[in-house]
């Protein structure tokens, strides 16, 4: 465990130069599956992280104590939605995630099998990622956007920054971390992909992104709207 927050420049990733395949350019605001449009965690004074799954010793930290797992670092990137929208340039601020995983670990000795990680948030939201893609280098458990703590809207107290992944796969308001031998398919259920990486156009299962391309973008301003009838208050953390 590191003995306090340094920040630091590595690893930092500039934004790429030309938007992916069907890809526009829109301000980041919350967005999500409507159903969760309404569910606005209230964090608590002290927030805690459960580790588990199909593990030896399941414990529990608080998320002071994860932010201490390793150097500070930086990451400049692109959030990309797989509703087609993506915003672009965000400065995101934290701790490698692969560093939190490979401390948590040695703690809590997960079994021999495990090659996934489900990550929960305060408000029920669940997504999965495949082991090396959590720890790929630009990953990042953030807790702030542009040198400030990071508000509601964007996900607090910290949350998943996997920019190579569509955006359902970047859980906000990080509560819970289960190392898992198969794959959940998650809250998206059957929409999700198990990789949902942007250069692959991995949009959702069963057909090719370019088909799934105009649903998405025929659903945002609908799930736009939904959410814009649950604002978080300015400046709420």
């Amino acid at each position: 465990m590191s003995e306090g927050p340094r920040e630091a420049t590595s690893p930092t990733r500039s934004a790429a130069p030309a938007l992916p395949t069907g890809q526009r350019i829109a301000p980041l605001r919350r967005f999500g599956l409507p159903w969760f449009a309404p569910m606005v965690p209230a964090p608590p004074a002290l927030p805690t992280i459960t580790v588990g799954g199909t593990v030896r010793r399941p414990t529990q930290l608080t998320v002071p104590e994860v932010m201490r797992l390793a150097d500070r670092a930086t990451l400049r990137a692109d959030l990309h939605c797989v509703t087609t929208w993506t915003a672009t340039g965000l400065c995101w601020g934290g701790v490698p995630f692969a560093a939190v995983l490979a401390y948590l670990t040695e703690l809590v000795r997960p079994h021999r099998d495990v090659r996934w990680v489900t990550l929960t948030g305060l408000d029920g939201y669940r997504a999965c990622l495949r082991l090396d893609d959590a720890t790929a280098p630009d990953v990042l458990l953030a807790d702030t956007l542009d040198g400030a703590p990071l508000d509601l809207a964007a996900g607090a107290p910290v949350r998943l920054v996997a920019p190579e992944h569509y955006g359902y796969k970047s859980v906000r308001h990080v509560a819970a971390i289960d190392f898992r031998t198969r794959y959940d398919s998650g809250s998206a259920g059957w929409l999700a992909h198990p990789r949902a990486r942007v250069a692959r156009e991995e949009r959702s299962r069963g057909l090719p992104g370019v088909l799934w391309r105009p649903v998405w973008r025929w659903s945002q301003p609908r799930v736009r709207r939904r959410y814009d009838r649950y604002p978080v208050p300015p400046g709420k953390h």
